[in-house]
């Protein structure tokens, strides 16, 4: 998604808006849209067909409000757009289509596996793929920076959930192209349900294998962890089991390779990106402004359980609400200067991550893989430009940079450490 300096809010002609389409994402300004909306219908009502529809809510408040307050909006009915008047066959099953209290019961187990202790034991593995991806740029030739960045979830994901690093790629591709069904790399013959459903099936089966495999020879991973857990004295069904396999891998390969595309396609060629680079102490509220800044996770959808009011307009009873997170992230009531990248900003209570019971479970590991590879990049390359058009995901769920060429100047010490640490 391009991430622009909105135009004037009164320039924004908010009825020729499709929040649905891919394509504005892609090539339009949502941003301009966006600010439209925060200054002149902050609680805005769009038709999508002859019976659904949805609110969109824009500004940082009332985002935290739909998405902390369980008992007023649920995540039961789905929580993206996709879903939009069908029902979420993952619900009461899944972390992220489950509400409270059971929501809670499900994620306390996770949640104490990913804490920042835990996720330090995959430190070195994260190091030696973001060493593996940032190889090719040694050679001072362009280099696509956003597809290795595509590949870096899987480093921590595919580790910590114990799957063969072979079938990396074909899990990057497959979760891609269920948050990006339209875009024309990743969508199939058959249309955007047709990919939809291809990419779910195949993450289902494999996952189904896994399981099969995974009972007989359990150990400390995530799967094994999600086989063990016992929710109200039963365990988890299968069907539940797999759901939330998918949750896990489409959360990492959502949220992490698109936070450090979005930073630099904004920072390259700037004071500011010298400023961070150069100064250590920087690198951890620098880190949690790519996440403000980049926005990756576009949208989360909840459905009203009773009549709201919110800005004079009232959300009845069964109503969806879809939150753009990207939008919140740039309140001006919530965030000063918000359409600087601002490497020094704190407080910065971002909601990249989203916010309440469902704030993000894996943070912790975005943080760390965030923080190696920023800390890699700064450590290795003295320089950077890009060397070609970046290109943008087609998709309503994720910002995302696809395509990003770029070029780095490599410092002299770091070709022979990279030479030794990749062998």
């Amino acid at each position: 998604m391009r991430l622009t300096k909105p135009v004037h809010p009164d320039d924004i002609d908010l009825d020729a808006v499709d929040l649905t389409d891919s394509l504005l994402y892609a090539h339009g300004d949502p941003h301009s849209v966006w600010n439209a909306m925060r200054h002149r219908d902050p609680v805005r009502w769009q038709q999508v067909d002859d019976t659904l529809g949805f609110w969109s809510v824009t500004r940082f408040e009332d985002a935290d409000l739909v998405l902390r307050d369980h008992t007023l909006f649920t995540s039961q009915r789905g929580t993206m757009l996709f879903l939009l008047g069908k029902d979420d066959p993952a619900r009461g099953r899944q972390m992220a289509a489950t509400d409270p209290p059971r929501h809670t019961r499900m994620r306390v187990p996770m949640q104490r596996a990913l804490t920042n202790k835990q996720v330090e034991k995959y430190r070195d593995a994260v190091t030696t793929e973001v060493h593996r991806l940032l190889t090719p740029a040694l050679e001072g030739e362009p280099f696509d920076f956003a597809e290795a960045m595509m590949s870096l979830p899987m480093a921590t994901a595919g580790t910590m959930m114990g799957l063969p690093r072979e079938d990396w790629s074909r899990l990057t591709r497959l979760t891609t192209m269920s948050i990006a069904p339209e875009d024309p790399e990743f969508a199939g013959p058959g249309g955007v349900e047709e990919t939809l459903q291809a990419a779910h099936r195949e993450l289902f089966a494999y996952f189904h294998d896994i399981l099969r495999e995974r009972r007989g020879n359990l150990g400390e991973d995530l799967i094994s962890l999600l086989l063990e857990m016992d929710i109200d004295g039963r365990r988890l069904e299968t069907g539940a089991v797999l759901s939330n396999c998918y949750s896990l891998i489409l959360g990492a390969n959502v949220t992490t390779p698109f936070v450090p595309t979005g930073a630099m396609a904004e920072l390259i060629g700037t004071p500011a990106l010298d400023e961070w680079r150069s100064d250590p102490k920087l690198l951890n509220t620098g880190v949690d402004e790519a996440l403000r800044w980049s926005s990756p996770a576009n949208h989360f959808m909840r459905y009203a359980l009773q009549d709201v009011e919110l800005h004079g307009r009232r959300i009845r009873a069964g109503d969806a609400v879809v939150v753009w997170l990207g939008s919140a992230n740039r309140d001006v009531a919530s965030f000063d200067d918000p359409f600087t990248f601002d490497i020094r900003r704190k407080p910065n209570r971002h909601m990249a991550f989203g916010s309440g019971a469902h704030y993000c479970v894996g943070h912790t590991v975005a943080r760390m893989s965030l923080k190696i590879l920023f800390t890699e990049l700064f450590e290795s390359f003295d320089s950077f430009e890009l060397a070609g058009e970046i290109e943008h995901l087609h998709s309503n769920f994720v910002a995302g940079i696809k395509h990003m060429p770029m070029v780095a100047r490599v410092r002299d010490s770091a070709a022979a450490r990279y030479a030794e640490l990749v062998a």
